[in-house]
């Protein structure tokens, strides 16, 4: 028999859920082993962009006063929708009095890595989950490899799947790895990390006749710029000069900044939700239970949202023997996620040329944009959904 481990709650994957969802445990006085099948070095490495909601940030500061999203990251008073040429700029703090910060997932993980490191967590790497043994329901059992390919059973009061798009512990809560409603849409995003000042001190958001483009930031010297492309592109085929000529004629009007091209990639654009969010004493957060498209910026803010639920309801039923809150996990998680997959949808459809769009469809979406930015009601649900729901 593999060695047992036992522990309060095992937490597979060390992504921001996972790791947000260990600290507030933590507070509570509940001990938790969080296991991830990649190197601490790998997790850092892994880039990300990252647009975080003004809740997640007064979390982070509240978990971590030291936290660097204040003195690395920046905030964002709004962003610009452009169209027909012009831009329209929404103003957040003026509409709901909240902001958005730029601040890369990587970097929100390296802060969150050593915070929980240095507090002593029991955080393993290298551990390869092969699936969840719910036999005993009081006391499931994460069954994986560790990082000496030695066989590991981790029995907890509770086992959490933070584990990603491709997560292992869904199967045992949906009965299949990928139980949930999915849609496919028929266009990504050709993405770079280019060497150059910034072209905006916002979010340039450009819907034209060419196609969609976002123009985003990393750093004073390094910024990231996403265009609209068929999701089968190969993103080392256009030359340099060919990624800067279709990113300029996305964004009529704009002269960007230009420079050295030093990462590409092509983002796939999925949503997913889980069928099921809990069984018994086995829950999902995050990307194991939904995905959204990245136009609206939740995804890690979701993630996070399902944590806060989570932590509540686990400290009840741990600390309190109260089942109450986890009863009802799925269903308050459920609300906020559908809220988003809706903004996630209604910002790539309005802000993206369908394949098989008409001229009828073009001038429908020219006059969708002219009602949300020549609306407060309009920019005003921009804004809030943009900049988060508060957590309820």
């Amino acid at each position: 028999m593999p060695p047992t481990i036992r522990t309060r709650v095992a937490i597979v994957g060390a992504g921001p859920a996972g790791l947000i969802l260990s600290q507030l445990l933590a507070d509570a006085g509940i001990d938790s082993i969080v296991v991830d099948s990649r190197s601490r070095a790998e997790i850092e490495s892994t880039i990300r962009a990252g647009i975080l909601e003004q809740g997640t940030v007064d979390l982070l500061r509240t978990i971590d006063p030291g936290t660097r999203v204040d003195t690395v990251g920046h905030r964002h008073d709004g962003i610009e929708l452009r169209f027909g040429d012009e831009g329209h700029r929404i103003d957040f703090p003026s509409l709901v009095g909240r902001s958005v910060w730029l601040y890369p997932q990587h970097e929100v993980l390296k802060d969150l890595l050593a915070l929980r490191l240095g507090a002593g967590q029991d955080l393993r790497f290298g551990v390869t989950v092969e699936g969840v043994d719910d036999g005993d329901p009081e006391h499931p059992a994460v069954v994986a490899t560790d990082a000496h390919g030695e066989p590991l059973r981790i029995e907890a009061d509770f086992v959490v799947g933070a584990d990603g798009s491709r997560s292992v512990v869904r199967a045992a809560v949906t009965g299949s790895s990928t139980g949930g409603y999915f849609r496919e849409y028929p266009f990504a995003w050709f993405g770079i990390l280019c060497e150059a000042p910034p072209s905006s001190h916002e979010l340039i958001y450009s819907n034209s006749d060419a196609g969609f483009a976002l123009i985003s930031q990393r750093s004073p010297e390094v910024q990231r710029m996403y265009f609209q492309c068929d999701p089968n592109a190969d993103p080392s085929a256009p030359s340099d000069a060919e990624v800067w000529d279709t990113l300029q004629a996305r964004v009529p009007g704009t002269t960007l900044n230009e420079g050295p091209v030093i990462q590409r990639d092509v983002l796939r654009f999925r949503s997913f939700v889980a069928h099921e969010l809990r069984r018994g004493r086995i829950a999902l957060v995050g990307d194991a239970a939904h995905t959204v498209p990245p136009t609206g910026a939740k995804g890690m803010n979701l993630a996070i949202a399902d944590v806060v639920l989570l932590a509540q309801a686990l400290g009840a039923l741990l600390g309190e023997d109260d089942d109450r809150l986890i009863e009802g996990y799925a269903e308050r998680a459920l609300d906020r996620i559908w809220k988003a997959q809706h903004f996630s949808w209604w910002m790539t459809s309005m802000l993206h040329v369908a394949p098989d769009a008409s001229a009828f469809d073009r001038l429908r979406q020219r006059g969708e944009l002219s009602t949300v930015v020549e609306s407060e009601a309009g920019r005003t649900y921009l804004a809030e959904a943009y900049t988060g729901w508060p957590t309820r």
